[in-house]
């Protein structure tokens, strides 16, 4: 079997430049390298015998905590959960249960867990978050809770999601996969409970899904084990765009590579090997061009999320990004590259990344991420900071039909003509 999943643009969601880059920070947990009222700061716990009452303890164990903080006022404090971006662009709808409940969940290729709303939360969160489809298992006949399993997702600014685990059947795109996973929210903390949709589907390895004392099956991994897809197409696909406003040609499939698309596209599809390692879908991307101009980036590598809405990428490469834009500037105060509204397309850059030995190109439109004020707009390409690979989200993604090809650990990607320069 093969299935397609639709998905649609949030119509909640409003883009924020700083907010989707503080919702990296929290996300990956990386060090800033440029000036800014968010960054990562180490404390120290000391773990041991205490000499005497209120003294500092003496031996045992330091644990280091990174926590995200914002400076204000040469002051540093938490950051408040309306800082973080924490809604997301696209929302897909799956079955969960018998009958199904339909709910709409973030894909996420940037982690492993599926967790849900659920009945098992507070009533007051439950009342709070009006709006959403709160999963309910007592409704399922084929809900299953095994004892013991719980999941916690944390972040540093201390915000957290977590509950116990129990199975049931997912209904993705027609294809009903039995005795999966779902985590079951218990307890989410404000940032989480401040997303349009109603709990996440994570598509990355499943050697990052939290789930203790043993990690579940992902959705992926059980469409595999239960010969739910072909052998030949251990895969899933993501095909996303701003026409998904108005359109239905946004979707993922799972089990086939839309061919239709390829086709529309005029171009090929271009392989990298996968390093899955950390869980995430890395690939090497050595080299970028910026007007046509190589930036060789020896040893690099990148990410594909569609859990983000931004790209990063090394400072170096950054610079040469926005140093081609006329007028563009880096506000410390907003943390990020900005660029005049009124730059016209034939002023802005053609940039590409490479997978493997081809340069995928940035959608001109999607170098304009977000309003930032006074006449500027926030770029969609920031720095990636101390991260030790580039974080390429829709910024990227847009431009390309993505193909996550679990059976041969293997990224590809089709290059779409981009609208803003084919008719040039």
């Amino acid at each position: 079997m093969a299935s397609k999943v639709r998905v649609l643009l949030n119509p909640k969601y409003k883009r924020n430049g700083t907010k989707s880059y503080v919702h990296l920070l929290r996300k990956y947990g990386f060090d800033t390298t440029l000036d800014g009222p968010y960054f990562h700061a180490s404390h120290v716990h000391q773990q041991g015998k205490f000499t005497a009452a209120g003294q500092k303890p003496v031996g045992g164990r330091a644990h280091i905590h990174r926590i995200l903080q914002k400076k204000v006022d040469g002051q540093s404090g938490d950051v408040p959960a309306d800082d973080v971006q924490n809604d997301t662009m696209y929302l897909a709808q799956v079955g969960i249960g018998t009958p199904a409940q339909t709910l709409k969940l973030d894909f996420d290729s940037g982690s492993a867990d599926l967790w849900v709303w659920s009945t098992e939360l507070p009533s007051s969160t439950q009342s709070s978050g009006s709006g959403h489809t709160i999963f309910d298992p007592s409704r399922s006949s084929s809900w299953n809770s095994p004892s013991g399993q719980t999941w916690q997702i944390s972040y540093g600014d201390g915000s957290s999601a977590s509950g116990d685990v129990g199975t049931d059947t997912l209904d993705l795109g027609g294809i009903k996969v039995k005795n999966q996973a779902i985590e079951l929210a218990k307890n989410l903390s404000t940032q989480f409970q401040q997303s349009e949709g109603d709990g996440l589907l994570g598509l990355a390895w499943g050697s990052i899904n939290t789930v203790q004392p043993q990690a579940v099956q992902t959705p992926m991994q059980n469409l595999i084990s239960q010969n739910l897809i072909p052998s030949d197409a251990q895969l899933f696909t993501a095909h996303l765009g701003e026409a998904a406003a108005k359109s239905d040609n946004s979707f993922y499939t799972f089990g086939y590579i839309d061919q239709d698309t390829v086709s529309a596209t005029g171009n090929q599809i271009v392989y990298a090997d996968v390093d899955n390692s950390q869980g995430f879908w890395t690939f090497q991307s050595t080299s970028a061009t910026v007007n046509g101009k190589t930036i060789n980036r020896s040893g690099n590598t990148a990410i594909a999320d569609t859990g983000t809405t931004l790209a990063l990428v090394d400072d170096a490469t950054v610079k040469a990004i926005y140093d081609a834009i006329p007028g563009s500037k880096y506000d410390s105060a907003q943390q990020g590259y900005t660029f005049p509204s009124n730059t016209s397309t034939d002023k802005l850059p053609t940039v590409t990344f490479a997978v493997g030995d081809a340069q995928i190109a940035v959608h001109k439109s999607a170098l304009a991420f977000a309003d930032a004020g006074n006449g500027y707009v926030y770029g969609g390409i920031q720095s990636r900071g101390s991260n030790p690979f580039d974080i390429l989200g829709d910024t990227w993604l847009k431009g390309l039909y993505a193909i996550f090809d679990v059976g041969n650990s293997r990224f590809g990607a089709v290059p779409k003509p981009d609208p803003d320069t084919s008719s040039s």
